[in-house]
């Protein structure tokens, strides 16, 4: 009769639990780091990458997206997970020794310091575009031709998805979709001065990017076609970065050509 095999892997999870001078010194929460803190430092180095002038320009531009979208896609995994531990008002602590809210707040710590160095990144990137000829473009900065040229546009192909959504105390707060848009306003009501609030969901079905390169060129011709929209991973990231390129090129720079493009 054969002998039943003894499972080493088991015996090997219980030494741990071993009594020893050295048993705190290496099994304690000194010796781990914290699994949400270090995935924030990774994204971290994707974002240094985009600091580094050894790469083309708009490769910069992808790493800065990729830093993007990859916090988005962490807070809806990980920082949510964290939030469900605190809602069911879980103790457990983690290797290293933190509980689910204390781990929450060195997050949001870490995170509110990388976000801000996107948006540096995402302002020294924007003007070294507009130095080789692609200008993202603010309201201010449209000319009145261009203007002229883009409100038709709106009113056709905007102006009917936009559905204002009150937000006050007897109506329930609006659904916001995952990775969606909204424009939060504070408005007043002219017949009394009462202070309102209400949220304008930015659709999806239009381009978040319109170029109008055109306007300039042939004021009278007709719109050219919309920049097809973006995922909505690819969507949320644009708001670090305006354009992603979705290919690999081993020289970005070369293929630059002048443009300028209105973001809405």
């Amino acid at each position: 009769m054969a002998k039943p095999r003894k499972n080493k892997r088991a015996s090997a999870e219980k030494q741990p639990a071993s009594k020893g001078p050295d048993a705190a010194t290496t099994w304690g929460p000194d010796r781990f780091i914290n699994r949400e803190l270090s995935w924030l430092a990774f994204n971290t180095r994707v974002l240094e990458e985009s600091e580094n002038q050894a790469h083309p320009l708009l490769e910069r531009l992808r790493f800065l997206s990729i830093s993007a979208s990859n916090l988005d896609e962490f807070y809806m995994v990980r920082v949510a997970g964290l939030h469900e531990q605190v809602k069911a008002k879980s103790h457990t602590l983690s290797l290293d020794g933190l509980t689910p809210g204390e781990q929450l707040t060195r997050v949001h710590d870490a995170a509110t310091n990388l976000i801000a160095r996107q948006q540096k990144q995402w302002c020294i990137l924007r003007k070294e575009m507009r130095a080789a000829g692609i200008a993202v473009l603010d309201r201010e900065e449209l000319s009145k031709s261009e203007r002229e040229w883009l409100r038709p546009r709106f009113m056709e192909e905007v102006f009917p998805l936009l559905t204002p959504l009150a937000v006050d105390p007897a109506h329930p707060f609006p659904f916001i979709p995952n990775l969606g848009f909204a424009i939060a306003l504070k408005l007043k009501r002219r017949a009394d001065g009462r202070a309102l609030n209400a949220l304008v969901p930015v659709p999806t079905q239009v381009a978040r990017f319109i170029d109008v390169t055109g306007a300039r060129q042939a004021p009278e011709a007709a719109p050219p076609p919309a920049v097809p929209p973006p995922s909505p991973r690819a969507a949320r990231s644009a708001r670090s970065a305006a354009i992603a390129t979705g290919r690999r090129s081993p020289s970005p720079d070369r293929s630059i050509s002048p443009c300028r493009c209105s973001a809405w």
